[in-house]
C-alpha cells in the first residue's frame, strides 16, 4: 500500500519506511516559528523546563506582526524581552518591526517554508505553508517550548481527505470564494485532525498565493494540516528564496484516503461567511441586503499581492462609499513595496481607504480597526466568530478581497460582478 504526501512526510521526519494513520511518531522538526503574541510564553516555558540553548539556532523563525508597533507599555516589554531571547540563543531567521510582515506570508515568501519538510509553528494557521508542499501544523506554546529544547515532537499520523477541484473560476471569482465554499460543504468539524490534500485542475492552475489561501483555512474545518502537492509552479515560486536543497514528495498512485470528494467549481460564484462561523456560507445573491460599517483587505488568508491587485481592480477610479472605513494590509514589506511601486497603494489612497502597514490588525481584535456594537464589517481574514473583532455585539463576514472592495464602494454587501470592468 502507498503512502500519501503527509505520510510520506511524517515517515521521513520521524526516519520509518512507513506510518499509519493513527499511529504516533516522534519527528524530527525542519523548521520552528513562533511569534510576537505567543513568543513570550513560549520562552517562559522553554526556561522553565530548563531550557538553556535552542536546538538549531539556524531552523527558528521570531516574527512580530500581531501587535506592531507596539500598542502598550505591556506589549513592548514582550517585544524587549523576545529581542533578548533572539540575541542570546543567536538566532538568525528574525523579522523585527519595520523588517517583515505577517509570520504566515513571510515564512514562505523568504523562503522557510520547503517541499518535504515538516514545520511547527505557534500560530493555528501555520498550515498556511502546505501550498509549497511542507506538513505544516500549529501547535501551543507549550509544545513549541519542548520543540526548542529537542528539535522533536511527537504527532499522530493524520487520516488523509482527497479534495478534487475541477473546473475554471469567472474572472473575479477567486480562490478564497473556493475554499469559503469548500468549509460550507464539509462544515467546521469536517475534517478534524486530518491532513487535507487540495488536488485537481484548479490547483494546478492556481498561483502559490491563491494556494495559500485555500491551505490557510484548512484549519476552519478542523485539519490538522492542508497541502498542495509539489509542482513547477511551487518550484518557480521558491526559485530565488531559498538556497536550501529541496527534497518535493508527492503521493503514490495507490495511497489511501479515508474520504475523497470532487468538487466542480466552473459556475461557482462569489461566496460569504456569514457570522458566527466560517462553514455559515451563502453566495453573495442570497446574503441580503446588508449594510456595512467597515471593510477590511489584508491578512495572512488574502493579504497578498494576487489579492491587492484583485481589490485594486475593483476600487480604481472609483470612491469608497460614505459612512464607511476601509483598511487595507498589506501582508508584508514585500508586498507593500510592489504594491507601491504598481501604484496599488495610490489606488486605495485615492478611493478613501486607510493603508497599513504589514502587521495581523483587526483580524485578532489587536490593536487596530476594532468593531463597536452593533457595527458590521466585511473582511477579507480568515475568522468570523463572536466578538473575534472587537464587540461581541458586532458582525464579521468573510469573503474575498474583490467582495470587499465592492461592498466598500457600494456601502453594503455586494456582488463584485457588478462592479467589473
Amino acid at each position: 500500500m502507498g503512502l500519501n504526501i503527509a505520510e510520506k512526510i511524517l515517515a521521513r521526519a520521524s526516519g520509518a519506511k512507513s506510518v499509519a494513520p493513527g499511529q504516533i511518531v516522534d519527528a524530527h522538526v525542519d523548521v520552528a516559528m513562533f511569534h510576537d503574541l505567543t513568543g513570550p510564553l513560549t520562552v517562559k516555558s522553554f526556561k522553565e523546563m530548563g531550557g538553556v540553548k535552542v536546538w538549531d539556532p539556524g531552523k527558528v523563525v521570531v516574527i512580530f506582526d500581531h501587535l506592531i508597533p507596539a500598542d502598550t507599555v505591556r506589549t513592548a516589554g514582550f517585544h524587549k524581552g523576545l529581542r533578548e531571547f533572539v540575541r542570546e540563543q543567536g538566532i538568525v531567521n528574525f523579522y523585527d518591526v519595520g523588517r517583515g510582515g505577517i509570520c504566515h506570508q513571510l515564512t514562505v515568501e523568504k523562503g522557510h517554508a520547503r517541499p518535504g519538510e515538516l514545520i511547527i509553528g505557534a500560530d493555528s494557521h501555520t498550515c498556511t505553508y502546505g501550498a509549497v508542499g511542507a506538513f505544516a501544523t500549529g501547535v501551543g506554546a507549550t509544545d513549541m517550548a519542548a520543540v526548542l529544547a529537542t528539535g522533536n515532537i511527537w504527532l499522530r499520523v493524520p487520516e488523509a481527505v482527497r479534495l478534487r477541484l475541477e473546473g475554471s473560476l469567472g474572472r473575479v471569482v477567486s480562490a478564497k470564494d473556493v475554499i469559503l465554499y469548500v468549509i460550507g460543504q464539509l462544515k467546521a468539524d469536517g475534517a478534524v485532525y486530518k491532513a487535507v490534500l487540495f488536488t485537481g485542475p484548479m490547483v494546478s492552475r492556481m498561483s502559490v498565493d491563491g494556494r495559500m489561501t485555500i491551505c490557510n483555512m484548512a484549519v476552519e474545518m478542523g485539519a490538522k494540516a492542508g497541502i498542495v502537492e509539489p509542482d513547477e509552479v511551487t518550484l518557480q515560486y521558491l526559485e530565488g528564496r531559498t538556497n536550501a536543497p529541496l527534497r518535493p514528495v508527492v503521493g503514490d498512485a495507490d495511497a489511501q484516503y479515508a474520504e475523497e470528494h470532487v468538487y466542480d467549481l466552473s459556475e461557482l460564484e462569489p461566496q460569504v461567511a456569514c457570522p458566527h462561523s466560517v462553514d455559515n456560507v451563502e453566495p453573495v445573491s442570497e446574503v441580503g441586503d446588508v449594510m456595512i460599517d467597515q471593510a477590511l483587505i489584508g491578512s495572512c488568508t488574502n493579504g497578498r499581492l494576487e489579492d491587492l491587485r484583485a481589490a485594486g481592480l475593483i476600487l480604481k477610479g472609483r470612491k469608497v462609499k460614505e459612512g464607511v472605513r476601509v483598511l487595507v494590509i498589506p501582508a508584508s514589506q514585500e508586498v507593500y513595496s510592489t504594491a507601491l511601486r504598481e501604484g496599488l497603494l495610490e489606488t486605495f489612497v485615492s478611493a478613501g481607504a486607510l493603508v497599513c502597514n504589514p502587521n495581523c490588525g483587526p483580524c485578532l481584535g489587536g490593536h487596530m480597526g476594532l468593531l463597536s456594537e452593533g457595527e458590521v464589517c466585511i473582511s477579507s481574514t480568515n475568522r468570523n466568530f463572536l466578538g473575534r473583532m472587537g464587540s461581541t455585539k458586532a458582525f464579521v463576514y468573510l469573503a474575498s478581497p474583490a467582495t470587499v472592495a465592492a461592498s466598500a464602494i457600494k456601502g453594503k454587501i455586494t456582488d463584485p460582478r457588478s462592479l467589473e470592468r
